[in-house]
């Protein structure tokens, strides 16, 4: 790989810089995956003829923008890409698209006349109503993020795989005139359990974030609740607080 970069050694730009730009290009394009190793800094330097510190400064520059992770005892390898969310009622797909991230959808299971005492009360149903539930995978790129349980009335139950597949639950809500308003998100932690661990291809035991959510239309209805659960290195949400007192 590194045999693809010819170095200018009498042009303006540094060294290292040509060196750092050179490895977030392969990154961007997908050359290096997350998880991915580079060589060691003693390797490249011998291959490229060039010093130590150069490389170091050039591994150090991609550490500090997030593109590179060194692990003590393991060396140093491309980081996960962290999603960014701050706190506003978007669906996961949106922000993947927003970010310019690839978004893809695995709908694992859609269930019709389905049973589940406690979100058919979070729906503001009877208990025993039966509801709509949707399981769902979604990846960006190929990278998983999360694992989507939603459950909503059976109103809903022509909704199809393709539709899910091709957008966000929010955005085929709204496409049917369901659009949310406004949701009450309560955000948690768990250890992924087997089928957690398999589907977000963590080991079993992983710290994982998790949100329970309800989402209202305009006029105050609930139309789906959902739990999520998330890959905790790849997906993080801001919150924006502000002091009352002046």
């Amino acid at each position: 790989m590194l045999c693809q970069l010819t170095l200018d050694r009498t042009g303006p730009t540094p060294l290292y810089l040509q060196l750092a730009r050179f490895f977030e290009e392969l990154i961007a394009r997908g050359e290096l995956v997350p998880g991915e190793r580079i060589d060691t800094e003693v390797v490249i330097a011998q291959t490229l003829g060039l010093s130590r510190p150069t490389v170091a400064r050039a591994i150090n520059e991609l550490v500090d923008k997030g593109l590179l992770l060194r692990r003590r005892g393991f060396g140093t390898e491309v980081s996960n890409a962290v999603e960014h969310r701050e706190v506003e009622l978007t669906s996961l797909f949106e922000d993947l698209v927003r970010n310019g991230r690839k978004p893809r959808t695995q709908v694992l299971a859609i269930e019709c006349d389905v049973r589940n005492p406690k979100a058919a009360l979070l729906l503001g149903l009877d208990s025993d109503c039966p509801l709509v539930h949707l399981k769902r995978l979604r990846l960006a790129e190929n990278q998983p993020i999360a694992v989507m349980d939603n459950w909503l009335p059976m109103s809903f139950a022509d909704l199809t795989q393709a539709q899910l597949t091709e957008d966000g639950l929010y955005g085929v809500l709204r496409a049917r005139g369901s659009g949310p308003a406004m949701a009450r998100q309560q955000i948690g932690a768990k250890a992924a359990g087997v089928e957690e661990a398999r589907l977000l291809q963590v080991r079993r035991g992983t710290p994982l974030m998790t949100m329970m959510s309800r989402a209202y239309d305009a006029s105050g209805a609930v139309v789906e609740c959902g739990r999520h659960v998330y890959r905790a290195d790849v997906y993080s949400i801001e919150v924006m607080v502000q002091s009352d007192r002046t």
